[in-house]
């Protein structure tokens, strides 16, 4: 995505969050051609300036265009059941991220205890499964809170439900992607790409 294109999917994002925290319809998506290619995406909502998580949803495979992706998560970011649903008097104190990633890649390793020395943290969101259970962080979590590898795949165990060890079960499999970040810099301001660099 160039800059252009990540400033037209956060004011998508956040055109449709306004809208659904006022009960309103969302308008029709004036969006370039290339937001019909199929991508996964991610839409995040943090208070301003405290800069707290208070929604995030989105969809990790490219199951839909990215336009309709988009809403979709937006609309969704509204009502993340870890919170009360966004209320409009919120909006103006509210920053709109939008996470557009790449299709997910399961990570081969023989000995769980190399995956430290395979993730890279800061580059690398997670997707874990085992049996029934499954998480994901996106890539500038680990970043947000200064996570190392080690810490990084055991929270995204805890995110899927389980103890933060089970990165070491042989079962237990993880998959990688990575993802370009636009955000708002304050409520409906400047959107900007986010560089999160990258460390091992």
């Amino acid at each position: 995505m160039n800059d252009g294109e990540g400033e037209i999917a956060v004011h998508l994002a956040r055109e449709v969050v306004d809208a659904e925290a006022r009960g309103r319809e969302t308008g029709h998506a004036d969006a370039p051609g290339s937001f019909r290619d199929k991508r996964g995406v991610f839409v995040t909502l943090h208070t301003y300036p405290g800069n707290r998580l208070r929604g995030c949803i989105g969809f990790p495979e490219p199951m839909f265009s990215l336009a309709s992706a988009l809403i979709q998560a937006a609309q969704h970011a509204c009502h993340d059941p870890r919170f009360p649903a966004l209320e409009a008097n919120e909006l103006d104190d509210i920053i709109v991220e939008v996470s557009i990633l790449t299709p997910p890649k399961e990570v081969q390793v023989d000995d769980p205890r190399r995956l430290p020395e395979i993730i890279n943290v800061g580059v690398d969101g997670l997707i874990v499964e085992h049996g029934p259970c499954r998480g994901l962080l996106l890539p500038q979590v680990p970043m947000e809170w200064d996570w190392d590898a080690e810490e990084f795949l055991g929270q995204t165990c805890v995110k899927a439900g389980m103890t933060p060890d089970m990165w070491l079960d042989k079962r237990t499999r993880f998959y990688t992607f990575q993802a370009e970040v636009f955000s708002e810099e304050t409520p409906r301001g400047k959107v900007s790409r986010r560089e999160m660099g990258g460390c091992r």
